[in-house]
């Protein structure tokens, strides 16, 4: 038991990709549909590429969701709408009516008013009186009287109080009441109360009966008869019997009897598709790889833009398309590099493809959408660059989409236009949030991209601003090296902003022992004559350890404190190297003076080794010339090959010599110099 204990505390990391590896499964798992998956692939308005197909079972033939919200329409338009009426309302209208006629008529009118009056109001309100009617409910409805009884009426025959002008014209018209028609409509107008509305709780009701007497399926289909044949395009009829046999044949498969296969099934293509990930980071990411946390924020941005896609499908299928997948390849590009988020991208879209309908359509906007963003994407700090960039994803959209529709459809109709808004609103959404996440994605999970280099590049942060006071001679040589640094990585296409916060960082161990360093001594005092040559070199050597310890102090990202760990590679303090040799003659072991590395591991590395180099040992040209800067930017270069210094750098020969070609200018700009023309 202690052996496998052992074994595992040893392998702890591996025990922990295994765990992840299995839970991504798993969670995958539960998100995926619940229904199994159709074994044809069909597009309207495309060929059957299969062979003749012939009903397997019995199936109904399913309404398609345009003919049944056509279909919903016409039954709520047919439901006559309930009306309650409320014989307690008049007996008080009339109370009130009869108690303030006196005040408003004088004794001079006849009585014959008053009696035509309410005889008319026992009239309309015996009848009904309403406010209005809407336009759609001008016709019959249903009246619901005394002890729930109902009974249809034309709405003409219930009184409008909208109409009570007209109404009391009508009345006193050709009378010798007439003359009173105005004062009875100021009597009237404030006091009339309807005594009919709408029972919106019955109307409901029968609404919803309605509808659920709505039939899903038009007819059937037989087992054995022939549903298609090769070459026939699907279209009409024909695609609405393929979908209705679709929808049968995953209901029918994800059955008690053909559960356990079809998880089965799910699982092995998810665990296929996860393991292609991880054996692509260790093959080709391997520091990726080896870092658990930057293998599980990768599988939990899988994980999030599953969830959101089948979140979005529970509401409505096309909501799938304001899903900001372009969102994972950005951020993973910000974090990482092109590649990584693309291969991420493409794999999460092949796993949506098992979710998702009309998964071709989808994974072929999907997978363009995340090249163009692979492409466009840079410099994130930069916010004009990512408002391009999503401009043009959502063209690319845009233009793909349409292409399909027409494809499909073959013309163009308003009502299904409605989609082409909501990759708007995709691109919206990635805008907003594509920032957000990734300083979210920051401080979680301690990872830095280019917009936090942003932030470390500025030299009024606490560390520089320390190490332009402690040590303002490294402070200067650290800005030049920066600017060489970045024109060279322009040059060859490297990380630029990645090169120059590197090179702004690179010597901060300095600030220990500034004295020591050439940069910053000030007359001819120097503290290295009094030290011993090994004595020297050791604190020369010691600042690459100082300035990682003094990084990781100020939780500076890894990716700098590479800078500042490879900077001099395995080099040789050669000027205190050769000072003890003449002490010692041959007897001086090398070790002593030589950086303990490691060399440079990539382009930006081996860039600022290079940049270094050149720009420390520029200072000691007396005469600068465009011919001396030419040969000692050669000399200090191939050396530094010479001694394998770039073996791991990934860098060519081609791009070391236009690094040369950038050096050698910018010297030749910090001097001032001309180029010697032959006469």
């Amino acid at each position: 038991m202690k052996k496998i204990l052992d074994n595992i505390y040893k392998n702890q990391s591996l025990v922990y990709k295994i765990i992840l590896y299995f839970s991504m499964i798993l969670a995958l798992l539960y998100l995926f549909p619940r229904g199994g998956k159709f074994k044809y692939e069909f597009q309207k308005g495309k060929p059957w590429q299969y062979e003749n197909l012939y009903a397997p079972f019995d199936f109904p033939i399913h309404k398609s969701d345009e003919e049944i919200k056509l279909e919903k329409n016409e039954v709520e338009k047919s439901v006559l709408p309930y009306y309650s009426f409320n014989k307690s309302v008049y007996p008080q209208v009339k109370a009130s009516l009869e108690n303030s006629y006196d005040n408003h008529f004088p004794d001079s009118v006849p009585s014959s008013l008053k009696t035509t009056l309410f005889r008319k109001l026992d009239e309309i309100y015996s009848k009904g009186v309403v406010v209005s009617f809407p336009k759609e409910e001008k016709g019959t409805i249903n009246l619901i009287k005394e002890g729930n009884q109902v009974r249809e009426i034309e709405t003409r025959e219930l009184f409008k109080l909208n109409e009570l002008n007209a109404f009391v014209k009508n009345t006193f018209n050709k009378s010798p009441l007439d003359v009173y028609k105005d004062e009875v409509y100021d009597f009237l107008f404030p006091e009339l109360v309807p005594n009919v509305e709408k029972n919106e709780n019955f109307t409901n009701k029968a609404k919803e009966e309605a509808l659920s007497k709505i039939s899903y399926t038009r007819g059937t289909v037989d087992r054995g008869k022939k549903i298609i044949v090769k070459g026939e395009v699907v279209e009409g009829e024909k695609y609405t019997i393929l979908e209705s046999l679709k929808q049968e044949y995953q209901s029918q498969l994800w059955n008690e009897n053909n559960y356990t296969y079809v998880i089965v099934g799910y699982g092995l293509l998810i665990a296929l598709t996860i393991l292609m990930l991880l054996l692509f980071l260790k093959k080709y990411r391997d520091k990726i790889y080896i870092n658990n946390t930057k293998v599980t924020f990768i599988f939990l941005n899988i994980l999030f833009m599953v969830f959101l896609t089948t979140f979005a499908l529970r509401y409505d299928t096309q909501f799938i398309y304001i899903v900001p997948l372009a969102i994972l390849p950005i951020v993973l590009k910000a974090f990482f590099d092109a590649r990584t988020g693309l291969f991420v991208h493409v794999l999460t879209t092949l796993l949506l493809g098992f979710v998702v309908p009309n998964s071709f359509e989808y994974i072929y906007l999907q997978i363009i959408a995340g090249i163009v963003s692979m492409l466009t994407v840079s410099e994130l700090y930069k916010r004009a660059s990512l408002f391009i960039s999503v401009g043009q994803i959502t063209l690319v959209y845009l233009v793909s989409y349409f292409a399909f529709y027409i494809i499909t459809e073959g013309e163009l109709k308003t009502d299904n236009l409605m989609i082409f808004s909501y990759f708007l609103l995709n691109g919206l959404i990635t805008v907003v949030s594509a920032q957000s996440l990734i300083y979210i994605y920051e401080k979680l999970f301690k990872l830095d991209s280019d917009v936090s280099l942003l932030e470390l590049s500025d030299t009024n942060s606490k560390l520089l601003r320390e190490l332009s006071e402690k040590a303002p001679g490294t402070f200067h040589h650290s800005l030049q090296v920066a600017n060489l640094a970045e024109a060279a990585a322009i040059e060859i296409g490297a990380n630029a902003m990645l090169v120059r916060v590197g090179a702004l960082y690179h010597d901060i161990g300095k600030m220990n022992n500034p004295t020591f360093f050439t940069e910053n001594q000030k007359g001819s005092v120097n503290p290295h004559d009094d030290l011993e040559p090994k004595e020297s070199a050791e604190i020369i050597i010691n600042h690459v350890i100082h300035g990682i310890t003094l990084a990781k102090k100020n939780n500076l990202p890894d990716r700098i404190i590479d800078f500042i760990r490879v900077h001099h590679g395995t080099s040789l303090v050669y000027y205190f190297y050769k000072k003890q040799k003449d002490i010692d003659g041959e007897e001086v072991n090398e070790a002593d003076f030589r950086y303990p590395g490691p060399i440079p591991f990539s382009k930006e590395t081996a860039i600022l080794m290079m940049s270094d180099s050149v720009e420390a040992a520029s200072k000691s040209l007396k005469n600068p010339t465009y011919p001396v800067i030419d040969s000692f930017v050669e000399k200090i270069i191939d050396k530094q090959m010479d001694e394998d210094q770039f073996l791991n750098a990934d860098i060519t020969f081609k791009e070391i010599e236009k690094i040369k070609k950038v050096l050698k200018q910018k010297l030749v700009n910090i001097y001032h110099l001309r180029i010697e023309y032959p006469e």
